[in-house]
């Protein structure tokens, strides 16, 4: 049985709140939106190279944003040390590149997770709780702030692959 993406229910946040509940519910949205995109789609359609010459991918995307959502939050925000995600022999885009198909349904649940762990690692904290990278003081805030430009970059091209592959758009 060939393993496809599941449908996604998009979450709407509140269209009036507080700072961290505004933030958190478009993260949240721009989360359910790049799964909704890749929704009844096969591994093999997800590392499909849709958009020439880019080698861009669905699945791609769904790697990198797992390693987006880990580093942020878990790595950087809450300080863990963890192995890398992706196998660093294969270069610095390994999350982008080194695709395998028959692995889309684990690199799709390691995305989920990672989102999962990510709002618990940072369930406790305020958004003005910071944190040093290289020499410069960033807060939670800005992870957030950081996080929902990412997604929606990304979902700008996610947008395209998913119209090249089926002609799906919207959403």
């Amino acid at each position: 049985m060939t393993w496809t993406a599941p449908e996604v229910t998009r979450i709407l946040g509140p269209l009036a709140a507080g700072e961290r509940e505004t933030l958190t519910a478009f993260l949240a949205f721009y989360r359910t939106t790049l799964l909704a995109k890749c929704a009844g789609l096969t591994g093999e359609q997800l590392a499909e190279r849709t958009v020439q010459p880019s080698g861009l991918t669905l699945l791609g995307l769904i790697r990198h944003m797992a390693k987006v959502e880990r580093t942020w939050f878990r790595e950087r925000f809450a300080g863990l040390s963890m192995p890398p995600m992706y196998d660093r022999d294969k270069g610095k885009d390994a999350d982008f590149e080194d695709l395998a198909p028959a692995d889309a349904a684990a690199d799709y649940a390691r995305l989920v997770e990672e989102m999962r762990l990510a709002d618990e690692a940072v369930a406790d904290a305020s958004l003005d709780d910071t944190f040093t990278h290289q020499g410069t003081v960033h807060s939670l805030r800005l992870v957030h702030v950081h996080m929902i430009a990412e997604y929606a970059r990304h979902i700008g091209h996610a947008d395209l692959l998913r119209e090249r592959l089926d002609g799906v758009t919207g959403a």
